[in-house]
């Protein structure tokens, strides 16, 4: 058996797609009866301009070989982002054009991966199985100005219903996706395997309660700074007030870094660090050293549907965590961690009041590791893979 995985970030990439796609393709490879092949046709490291991690362009591991597409040089715009993607769709369109493969899998959080994976399988003639990371329609309306909407969403979502419905399989990384797709693709055969708890951070989850004595605690974030992060909007105002009271450091770059630099001069905040984004094996002594953990989404209502990787890893650390959510997510933080404050997004009011429930102590979370762990997540995946592969 033969499996093709396009994916666009894939090791030692830093973003949730890329963590997850490497473990699927380890359990794929452990899984496949003998003699069969995993090929990943993925891009060289490139999910943020501020880092750089050396990966080869061709690989193998046993039976998987990784194929890395070079793309030219771009920031996080939009633009420069359809521009590396169509680089890349190029390459995977030449590479598979004479090969021969039983299933086709996509994981996309932008409707062009879903399309081009699609795209591949009904060339082929085989199975397609699509993971889906985020709703980008439903999400495009509100990042993109009425002008542009008007024209592009009859055709994006034109695109999306054939790239849907093209697919053997979807999994939705959130279940706060499932009644988009039950309304508008009621015959598909949807599957709901999350995102999870990698090793390294379980391996670091706390044994016992212990309280957190700092004088000044550190609030961290790390991850991406673009728009659907909103950081702009709501650190700048949060630092200022709790001058004194806490510390930030903001670890990452995106679109919107430079707008979050001029936010925080404007408001005069000398309580704020930020750094660039480092590679994963530092992060987990990052979040150690850190006393509270953040996480915030912009105010669309698009995003009241996801459920950000980042809450499993922030969950298995124990540390408490001040969550600016909405919708499936904020249920979701409610309803599984303890020691969790939420607020609405960009509710600079409601930040401050949420802060004041969080209690200055690492605490296990035992049933939300074991429950999460990504190892067995990835393994029920897998598995689902081969069988949609036949």
């Amino acid at each position: 058996m033969r499996i093709l995985c396009l994916c666009f970030y894939f090791e030692p990439d830093l973003s949730a797609g890329s963590f997850k796609n490497s473990a699927l393709v380890e359990e794929l490879a452990k899984q496949l009866p003998e003699g069969s092949q995993v090929d990943v046709i993925t891009t060289l490291p490139n999910r943020y301009a501020s880092f750089a991690a050396s990966a080869p362009e061709d690989e193998r591991q046993g039976n998987i070989r990784i194929r890395r597409v070079p793309l030219p040089a771009h920031q996080s715009g939009m633009v420069d982002q359809s521009r590396s993607f169509v680089s890349y769709a190029r390459r995977v369109m030449k590479m598979t054009a004479s090969e021969n493969y039983d299933l086709v899998y996509a994981s996309s959080s932008r409707l062009m991966m879903s399309v081009l994976g699609g795209w591949v399988s009904w060339r082929k003639d085989i199975p397609f199985y699509l993971d889906i990371r985020d709703l980008f329609v439903d999400t495009i309306k509100d990042v993109l100005s009425t002008k542009i909407t008007v024209f592009a969403m009859p055709v994006l979502s034109q695109m999306e219903k054939w790239a849907v419905r093209r697919a053997s399989r979807v999994n939705v990384v959130s279940g706060g996706f499932i009644p988009y797709f039950q309304r508008h693709f009621p015959d598909i055969e949807l599957s709901g395997f999350t995102n999870g708890i990698d090793q390294e951070f379980l391996d670091s989850a706390p044994s016992e309660q212990v309280a957190l004595s700092n004088a000044v605690p550190e609030v961290l974030y790390a991850g991406n700074m673009g728009e659907g992060q909103g950081l702009h909007h709501i650190i700048p105002p949060l630092a200022k007030h709790f001058e004194g009271r806490l510390t930030f450091r903001l670890i990452g770059g995106g679109g919107r870094l430079q707008q979050l630099k001029e936010s925080l001069n404007a408001h005069g905040c000398n309580n704020v660090v930020l750094d660039a984004p480092v590679p994963r094996h530092e992060l987990v002594k990052v979040y150690a050293d850190a006393d509270i953990l953040f996480l915030h989404l912009n105010d669309f209502d698009a995003f009241k549907k996801v459920l950000p990787s980042k809450i499993f890893e922030y969950g298995a650390l124990g540390k408490p965590v001040w969550a600016g959510v909405g919708g499936f997510a904020a249920d979701f933080v409610r309803e599984n961690l303890g020691n969790a404050a939420v607020f609405p997004p960009c509710d600079f009011e409601a930040a401050v009041e949420s802060f004041e429930e969080l209690e200055m102590a690492v605490e296990p979370r035992n049933e939300f590791t074991d429950r999460f762990a990504r190892n067995r997540i990835i393994e029920r995946m897998a598995a689902e893979i081969i069988q949609t592969a036949g």
